[in-house]
């Protein structure tokens, strides 16, 4: 996890810049300054995401991953859901499951016109890969088909964590 932390930590400095709002970029560079130039300790600011984007599909690798993910972009449970979900009924296919998440959230009715996504992508010898998309328009999920399209009614479903499961 270590390595791609680091690569993401990587992604997200090139990104942030590109699509976060300015109280959030001044607030990232204060916390920078003050632990490289005036060697204070304290925790990286890590902006916030959510500021940038409704709709979050982050690779569904697994589970260690998403609430990696989850925990230190501070995601809730209704971010996450797309990349869970898909994680529960495709399982682990990759970058491809990106694809599968914006699916989701079509078919859920939830894309609107205007709305921003970030896909989160991790590679072989842990790249980190981000595509940013904004819809043009609103998805009416009952006029689209989709994978999703057969089976969305039955989602979210409950799935337990791991540290939740008797042993």
């Amino acid at each position: 996890m270590a390595v791609a932390g680091e690569s993401l930590k990587a992604n997200i400095t090139t990104l942030g810049p590109l699509v976060l709002p300015l109280s959030e970029q001044f607030l990232f560079f204060l916390t920078l300054v003050g632990r490289k130039i005036f060697k204070i300790k304290m925790k990286p600011y890590i902006p916030d995401f959510k500021l940038a984007f409704e709709h979050f599909c982050i690779h569904a690798g697994g589970r260690a991953v998403l609430d990696e993910l989850e925990k230190n972009l501070e995601l809730s449970e209704w971010h996450m859901e797309p990349s869970r979900m898909t994680l529960y009924r495709f399982g682990n296919t990759s970058s491809s499951s990106l694809w599968y998440e914006l699916a989701y959230t079509e078919a859920k009715g939830r894309m609107r016109r205007g709305n921003r996504a970030w896909q989160i992508a991790f590679g072989s010898g842990f790249k980190c890969n981000s595509a940013v998309w904004r819809a043009l328009r609103t998805i009416r999920p009952e006029k689209e088909k989709n994978p999703w399209s057969d089976e969305i009614h039955g989602f979210p479903v409950h799935v337990p964590r791991v540290d939740t499961i008797a042993g």
